[in-house]
């Protein structure tokens, strides 16, 4: 009696090295880039060393290539989220590190699907150098990917400024100040290649949408959102939600007009 060819079921089962190839082609690196923003000298090396620094991180996302970051603006309704190249300094800030903060298995249309339901929750105007800044923005973008926090000391001087406000030196919160960011606001990215704003769906609301002209009233929800845009000129006049100076390297860059 002769049995059939044993070729014919072999070739039915899938490779296993087909699958592992397939399976290592969704695996994406997150990492986090870390930037000084005190000037070099003495006092940046010493906080440097203490894990105490005053720091901006942005995450990238590998597959994407591109370095999301968060930061304030005065535009209601607008996040404040916004991605650069990787790698690329944040104005005043000098270039510390690279952290692998892990790996996802997604899909990159995932990946930028949770990156846009993230950026709901972080508003340009409910931008505060001590308690919703670009940091707490980084570690819940990670958690969001890798299912684990970054660590704790990439925020540890907004966490000695909350506790201890008297005894944080002016330089932690008030850096020295210079032009705005270059970026790309997330929203914008999907209306032309050369932006990226992520708009929340308040916008809606509102009948502000990113333009600098015009009344300036128009679409401002209250006193206080006028307030921390009049007085002062140019970048100077930006504040967080606190009233507090906003270092230029945590503004959020201005939406690009289109034509």
């Amino acid at each position: 009696m002769t049995r059939p060819p044993a070729s014919k079921n072999r070739s039915a089962r899938p490779k296993l090295g087909s699958q592992r190839s397939s399976i290592s082609t969704q695996k994406t690196e997150i990492l986090i880039n870390v930037y000084d923003l005190l000037p070099p000298g003495k006092l940046s090396s010493v906080l440097w060393f203490l894990g105490s620094s005053l720091l901006h991180t942005g995450v990238v996302i590998k597959s994407l290539n591109r370095e999301y970051a968060f930061g304030g603006h005065d535009r209601p309704g607008i996040s404040g989220v916004y991605w650069t190249r990787p790698s690329q300094e944040p104005p005043g800030g000098t270039f510390r590190c690279e952290l692998l903060q892990g790996f996802t298995f997604r899909p990159d249309h995932e990946i930028e699907s949770i990156i846009k339901q993230v950026s709901q929750n972080f508003q340009g105007t409910s931008y505060n150098l001590l308690n919703c800044n670009c940091n707490h923005f980084t570690s819940y973008l990670c958690e969001k990917l890798t299912n684990r926090a970054p660590p704790a000391w990439l925020n540890r001087a907004a966490t000695i400024g909350v506790a201890l406000p008297c005894v944080v030196p002016r330089e932690w919160i008030s850096p020295p100040d210079h032009d705005t960011a270059d970026g790309e606001l997330l929203e914008e990215d999907e209306e032309d290649e050369r932006t990226s704003m992520l708009r929340h769906e308040q916008t809606r609301t509102h009948s502000f949408h990113g333009s600098f002209r015009g009344d300036e009233n128009d679409g401002w929800s209250s006193e206080g959102d006028r307030r921390r845009r009049e007085t002062g000129k140019g970048k100077g006049s930006l504040r967080d939600s606190e009233d507090r100076m906003l270092p230029a390297s945590e503004r959020a860059p201005p939406p690009h007009r289109h034509p």
